[in-house]
């Protein structure tokens, strides 16, 4: 049996609120309290929308702000079900829990740390009654395990809101022990505690890593089942993480730590003098260097960052002798990293791991240097002779198409699956579709099947699932969908087939054969893929260059979509927008 799924998903809806008081928890804490019709169901140009709800004691509504202002230009554009991200230049994001849903009163309250900037703390700070607010969210709630004999909540001032939450409701009856850091004795709340449960206050400046740290060793382990919450400063829980993985050995599904806000680091003292004279700070150069990039992927793929954080002080002959590098070559690296801070050794006492180093050590940090991505990444070297060539780069770079490489590798599959774990946010207009009435067979393809697999369970949708991946192992995605005893592994006739995101590592022509495969086993079929960039992401000017580097063609829009259709027999009847720039083209065959 697959383990339960760590997360409920909810509908997005752009919702708009009004201040209805301000009130000062603490010195450092203000809480704003907000009302309105959109906390209830509601219809807004003519599509009907669900009333608010934020079951999690760590749920997160997206506030939306705007740089100049105009906070109606900044809008997203709301979907029959999603938002879709329309490009905004001056549109400002900040995610924060709800500290409390009152919905019989109408009212959400939303806490703010009194920190002295932001745009979501300075707005806070200006905020009268009858000042209007629009959020989004949330889009999921995180789900406990069932079974636990305590948990342990740990974060900084940024994390009061969802622990005060977690112990006003108490979604598990189980002793909580709490951990805080503050920076001022002010910032202590009272909080609703039981016997058995304990507060630990410890003084700390924001974001300061080996504070939080040393007060999370020093937590005594209660015995039997328990589970670790943690929320604060992005860096400030890497060690955390490590400690809590690496030593204490929790499993995954025993563990939530989620960076709350990340710290700028101050600027030199010579550029803020220079910012205080009014003269303008050097300009960087226009296209940034690949060096320091492939030098932490040589990091990681040789053991560096692992090693130096296992052995702290190691000098750099005995950590060549350790990862068994001959002559020179740790010694080529050392440099560079340690201008990236992913190594440091200051005061000559040995390699210690740097700011960069301890991010380096998360898995999904990692992913970036040495994971699919990376590789594809690295296929970007082709990416002349396969302009010229009419292919793309991947299949220049192996000799391989990307679907004939993922398909004969287990482990590149899984990692395609997990990308693709964020889909089931969006899918709920899916779902909802009409489409599926009378569906009793619904076939799967894609890595997205999983996700499909788990948006249909929480729609409530149970038609028997067939998943078939040419190629691919089905332990691969049997450990991520829910109940897959209940799931027939292999291809075959079925009411409606989803391919969900099986195009976006193909050629057209595997494309082809893929839609023509499907036509043998169903009348009615439904891609899900992205059809535009995602307006919400800084990368979106990078997307179609992406898509090329895969499958030798551009991110593919509507009409592309289409053309492929055509060539395999299939028509499109309609697309359903499911926003974040993906979309669901349903197909039917005459």
């Amino acid at each position: 049996m697959a383990a339960q799924r760590a997360y409920t998903t909810h509908p997005l809806v752009l919702r708009r609120v009004t201040v209805r008081r301000v009130e000062e928890v603490t010195p450092r804490m203000r809480r704003v309290v907000l009302g309105g019709e959109d906390l209830a169901a509601f219809t807004r140009d003519g599509i009907g929308h669900p009333g608010f709800a934020a079951p999690g004691f760590d749920d997160h509504v997206k506030l939306i702000l705007a740089a100049d202002g105009d906070v109606r230009a900044a809008l997203p554009a709301q979907l029959p079900h999603g938002i879709e991200w329309t490009p905004a230049e001056h549109r400002l994001t900040r995610d924060y829990t709800p500290r409390r849903v009152d919905l019989d009163a109408g009212e959400l309250h939303l806490d703010f740390v009194v920190h002295g900037d932001g745009p979501a703390e300075s707005w806070s700070a200006a905020a009268r009654e009858g000042d209007e607010l629009w959020f989004v969210g949330p889009k999921s709630s995180l789900r406990l395990p069932e079974r636990l004999d305590w948990i342990q909540l740990v974060g900084d001032e940024t994390a009061l809101p969802a622990i005060g939450r977690f112990l006003d409701e108490r979604p598990l009856d189980v002793p909580a022990h709490v951990l805080v850091t503050v920076s001022d004795d002010a910032a202590r709340q009272d909080l609703a505690v039981r016997d058995g449960d304990t507060v630990t206050w410890v003084l700390a400046e924001p974001g300061d890593a080996a504070a939080l740290e040393s007060a999370v060793r020093a937590l005594p382990v209660p015995p039997g089942e328990g589970y670790v919450w943690a929320a604060a400063e992005s860096r400030a829980l890497l060690p955390v993480r490590r400690y809590l993985q690496r030593e204490r050995k929790l499993p995954k599904d025993r563990v939530n730590i989620t960076g709350y806000w990340h710290r700028e680091e101050p600027a030199a003292p010579e550029a803020e003098a220079s910012a205080e004279a009014g003269a303008a700070p050097a300009a960087p150069a226009g296209i940034p260097s690949p060096l320091p990039w492939l030098a932490a992927r040589a990091a990681l793929q040789l053991g560096v960052v692992d090693a130096v954080a296992d052995a702290p002080g190691i000098s750099a002959d005995a950590l060549a002798h350790r990862l068994g590098v001959p002559g020179p070559g740790i010694a080529v690296l050392l440099p560079l990293l340690a201008a990236y801070d992913v190594v440091v050794d200051a005061d000559g006492s040995g390699l210690r791991l740097g700011a960069a180093g301890e991010e380096l050590l998360d898995d999904h940090e990692r992913e970036e240097y040495t994971g699919h991505e990376a590789d594809l990444l690295l296929a970007l070297a082709h990416l002349a002779p396969a302009l010229q060539g009419g292919t793309s780069p991947w299949r220049v770079a192996s000799g391989a198409t990307l679907h004939d490489t993922v398909a004969h590798d287990a482990e590149r599959y899984s990692e395609l699956v997990e990308e693709c774990e964020q889909l089931v946010f969006l899918l709920t207009g899916l779902t909802a579709d009409p489409l599926w009435e009378g569906v009793g067979t619904c076939l799967l393809t894609g890595p997205g099947s999983a996700s499909m697999a788990a948006a249909l369970d929480d729609a409530g949708r149970r038609p028997r699932l067939r998943i078939a991946e040419e190629g691919v192992p089905a332990e691969v995605l049997r450990g991520h969908v829910p109940a897959p005893d209940r799931i027939d592994w292999t291809g075959g006739p079925a009411d409606v087939a989803v391919a969900a995101k099986a195009l976006a590592y193909r050629t057209d022509e595997e494309a082809v054969r893929l839609l023509t495969r499907l036509a043998g086993w169903t009348g009615t079929a439904v891609l899900v893929e992205a059809s535009r960039p995602d307006g919400l992401s800084p990368h979106a000017a990078e997307a179609a260059l992406h898509a090329f580097t895969a499958t030798g063609s551009p991110l593919r829009d509507s009409a592309a979509i289409a053309s492929l259709v055509e060539r395999s027999g299939w028509r499109v009847e309609r697309t359903v927008a499911l926003g974040w720039g993906a979309e669901a083209t349903v197909l039917r065959r005459d």
